[in-house]
């Protein structure tokens, strides 16, 4: 019997497109607090890709870290609403059981500062093992080996003495490699990494970020990075979320973003950064002002009150950053890419952004 022959159009119609790892779609996270309610994110909406990095930055409280936790539902008491789906299935309004089970299996994440987050009265060997005994229920023994292969996999040398050491006994280093080993012990598909080298010396820094992007090839990870470190994000993010006051002030692929920034805001993220070809006794440049309140957050545009731009327009163009909220929307021609929220979006005059990329890759 012949083979049946596809027509092209037919082919074409045998190819689903994969829907994305994780699609987060109008993410809304408030919290109650004595002096009033805190929106600490306010419709914010992205996608990672499997095999992909997302950076996710901006200044302390914009509600970078309130994000990422808001995906693995780690939030008690507050207000989240909107969409977070990973790999098709809806996580907001999940039973904290039925959250417990993904965590660690599905999606993992580590954190800042690995002392804080590490037991101090067992051994690291244990705690890894004890994470893979709770989502595999693997005995004992297979647990330990297990542990034992992840901290050699992350690069700690002689990993069945150190297993049963203390994180005391660890450098920062070692002990960041420790918690990574720890998340991907249960082999998820999505890696949370929320200020994962702050802490850490440059040459430390390099390592962990060069651990990880090995662990996501080798594995096809989808990995959101949270930092504040543009540097960073031009070394390893395929995709950028820029934040400020809990909202998306931009949204770019990574070489976009770093070749010409379009919202006041990134670009003044990117121009406070040292340059190489600066003087040794050049200042760094500042962003004016203060983030804003979330507390009782302006009605207008959020960065207005700092942004330079909006200074140095026209009365009504002032006057339409104070009162009117701009809508993250698609920017350039035939970028679907692309997205920023700002009524006067556009490069800088002259944007030192591409020097910078090249000092911090």
């Amino acid at each position: 019997m012949p083979h049946e022959v596809l027509m092209p159009h037919e082919a074409l119609v045998s190819h689903e497109v994969m829907p994305p790892l994780l699609e987060v779609r109008d993410l809304r996270v408030a919290f109650t607090t004595p002096r009033g309610r805190v929106q600490a994110v306010d419709s914010i909406g992205f996608t990672v890709e499997a095999g992909r990095t997302l950076g996710i930055v901006g200044e302390s409280g914009s509600g970078k870290s309130v994000t990422s936790l808001a995906v693995m539902g780690l939030h008690r008491g507050a207000e989240v609403e909107g969409s977070i789906a990973l790999d098709g299935r809806e996580l907001t309004g999940l039973s904290e059981k039925e959250l417990s089970r993904l965590r660690g299996r599905k999606m993992a994440m580590i954190f800042q500062d690995p002392l804080s987050s590490l037991h101090p009265y067992y051994t690291v060997g244990e705690q890894i093992a004890e994470h893979y005994r709770v989502h595999f229920r693997a005995s004992r023994a297979t647990a330990k080996r297990r542990a034992v292969d992840m901290l050699g996999e992350v690069g700690i040398p002689e990993p069945a003495r150190r297993a049963g050491e203390y994180p005391h006994q660890f450098s920062g280093g070692m002990r960041q490699r420790a918690m990574i080993a720890m998340a991907l012990a249960c082999e998820p598909d999505l890696l949370i990494a929320d200020e994962p080298t702050t802490a850490l010396d440059v040459t430390v820094q390099a390592q962990i970020l060069e651990l990880v992007a090995r662990l996501q090839e080798d594995r096809g990870l989808g990995v959101i990075m949270i930092t504040h470190d543009l540097g960073v994000v031009a070394r390893v993010a395929h995709e950028v979320l820029v934040m400020y006051g809990g909202r998306a002030a931009e949204q770019a692929p990574v070489d976009d973003l770093f070749a010409g920034p379009v919202h006041p805001y990134t670009q003044g993220l990117l121009e406070s950064l040292p340059r190489l070809d600066d003087a040794d006794d050049a200042p760094l440049r500042a962003i004016p002002g203060a983030p804003p309140s979330l507390l009782a957050p302006a009605p207008g545009c959020a960065f207005a009150p700092r942004c330079a731009r909006a200074a140095a327009a026209g009365e009504a163009e002032r006057d339409r950053c104070a009162r009117e909220r701009p809508v993250l929307t698609a920017y350039g021609a035939g970028s679907a890419h692309r997205s920023v929220a700002c009524h006067f979006a556009g490069p800088a005059a002259a944007g030192p952004a591409a020097a910078v990329k090249e000092g911090v890759r």
